[in-house]
């Protein structure tokens, strides 16, 4: 069978991406390796840029269930700043990303899920697509897979992402709805965050060599929030926590014959309070267009104007999130940055408009 469109991952930006192409009228395959829900290693957060992108798309609907936030608590040896974050949410993973598939599919996407899909021989016109043991062909591919997608490469030294859902019952009074908490230290940061059900998300972001001299990721996580002086949950070391690949990486192409990288497999940067979302919307909603187009006659200036595309919706909000990660790669600095905050926390104000400023429209 040959699809107007195969998507290739169902999380936020693939979902998305295969919505809006199937309501410009393109058939199209959403699949994905996971059964949904499935959890995720993520930090939860849907930031105000991300909730604009939503409700532009008609999707606010599936933020129904997140809880508000209201700030960001920023801890750094002893001293912490909280800093004014509103017009977001929390949400976690498997509520999200499935309402999402659910909206592609009444849309009228048909999900295969539990499958693994991947590019296979083109011709002049189509693309093959392995998807399981079965072979189809599409007129367009959009890559959606993630951190390990497409061919984007790791930058050196980057960090790995790190995460665990700690039960409502086990969650300290501390980390209290609404707040975002930040712990950072010599070998990496530690967000927290409760979701919808009341159940505490954890996400990181580690040098690998402090994972390693912790013995593990749970180790590695009490000990970062142990340099801020905030509560543990009990046995927070011994949760099933999971990691990720190499976090800031670059993609040598976003797009080639037929095909478009977008989301994570486009390229990332450690993110901060909810920019990895907003991104992977941002992207979705921009590419559609031009993959319609490209559906109806394919011409290679497709593939560079996805580019200017790209950088346009998200390459200014890397940037501003590439100047954060290094601040907070160093605790000296921030330990200043937050005595600063405590102060004076209007100086928050440029990395808080730019995380709640509307995505360019598609």
């Amino acid at each position: 069978m040959t699809w107007d469109a195969v998507v290739i991952g169902a999380g936020p930006a693939g979902a998305v991406a295969a919505r809006e192409l199937a309501r410009l009228g393109c058939s199209v395959l959403l699949v994905d390796k996971a059964h949904f829900p499935r959890p995720k290693v993520c930090g939860c957060c849907v930031n105000g840029s991300a909730v604009a992108s939503l409700r532009r798309l008609g999707l606010g609907h599936v933020l129904a269930n997140g809880v508000p936030l209201r700030d960001v608590r920023i801890g750094a040896g002893r001293r912490a700043a909280t800093v004014k974050l509103p017009g977001g949410v929390s949400l976690s993973r498997e509520a999200f990303d499935l309402a999402l598939v659910r909206e592609a599919v009444k849309a009228g996407v048909e999900l295969r899920e539990g499958v693994t899909a991947k590019l296979g021989e083109s011709d002049a016109v189509t693309p093959e697509i392995f998807v399981g043991h079965e072979r189809v062909r599409a007129k367009v591919v959009i890559v959606a897979t993630g951190l390990g997608g497409s061919d984007a490469a790791p930058d050196a030294g980057s960090r790995i992402g790190a995460g665990v859902v700690v039960p409502a019952d086990a969650v300290p009074a501390h980390f209290t709805p609404g707040t975002i908490f930040m712990a950072t230290g010599f070998g990496g940061y530690v967000g927290l965050v409760r979701v919808e059900d009341g159940r505490l998300d954890v996400a990181a972001a580690f040098d690998v060599g402090f994972v390693k001299a912790q013995g593990g990721l749970g180790p590695a996580a009490e000990t970062v929030l142990g340099e801020v002086g905030w509560p543990r949950p009990p046995k927070l070391a011994e949760l099933p926590w999971k990691g990720t690949p190499a976090l800031t990486r670059h993609a040598r192409h976003l797009a080639g014959e037929r095909w478009f990288a977008i989301g994570d497999a486009a390229g990332y940067v450690e993110p901060f309070t909810g920019e990895g979302m907003a991104w992977a919307i941002a992207s979705a909603a921009a590419v559609a267009p031009i993959a319609a187009r490209a559906v109806q006659q394919w011409h290679a200036s497709h593939v560079r104007e996805w580019e200017r595309a790209h950088a346009r919706a998200i390459g200014t909000r890397q940037r501003v999130c590439r100047v954060v990660s290094r601040v907070l790669r160093s605790p000296r600095l921030t330990t200043v940055v937050v005595r600063a905050l405590s102060a004076l926390p209007i100086l928050s104000r440029p990395v808080v408009a730019s995380l709640n400023r509307r995505g360019t429209p598609a």
